[in-house]
């Protein structure tokens, strides 16, 4: 029964990722991570066999403790990218807001300069600005 959990649950993985990527709700950078995650799952659903002797060349003492070990790993691997990207958005929204403020500071002496002009050439023509 659980071997029909395992491959179910590696096929759900594929599946939503797979519907995931065509509508472009998730970027292939982190879809690749997933569908190897869904593989190898599908893989160990199909030959749970297969865990039973990465234990034993291991030296781990049961096969459960190697699966949990693996996906501690993986969790802090995702968590380190998922941080090193923050970084890099964060970095990219501080820049962008520096170069929207200084857009703006520039367009509002625009707008100071074309006032003092039209307001300027109003007094020499002795017309009504508005």
């Amino acid at each position: 029964m659980i071997v029909f959990l395992g491959v179910g649950l590696a096929l759900l993985i594929l599946v939503v990722v797979m519907r995931m990527l065509l509508k472009r709700s998730l970027r292939e950078k982190y879809a690749v991570m997933w569908l190897v995650i869904g593989l190898a799952v599908l893989i160990l659903g199909l030959f749970p066999q297969l865990l039973t002797a990465m234990t034993d060349l291991l030296g781990v003492q049961l096969p459960s403790n190697l699966l949990f070990a693996l996906a501690i790993v993986l969790l802090l691997g995702v968590a380190l990218h998922l941080s090193w990207e923050l970084s890099q958005a964060e970095d990219e929204i501080r820049r962008l807001a520096e170069e929207s403020a200084l857009s703006d500071a520039a367009l509002s002496r625009l707008e100071d300069r074309i006032h003092a002009l039209e307001t300027e050439s109003t007094k020499d023509t002795g017309a009504d600005p508005e």
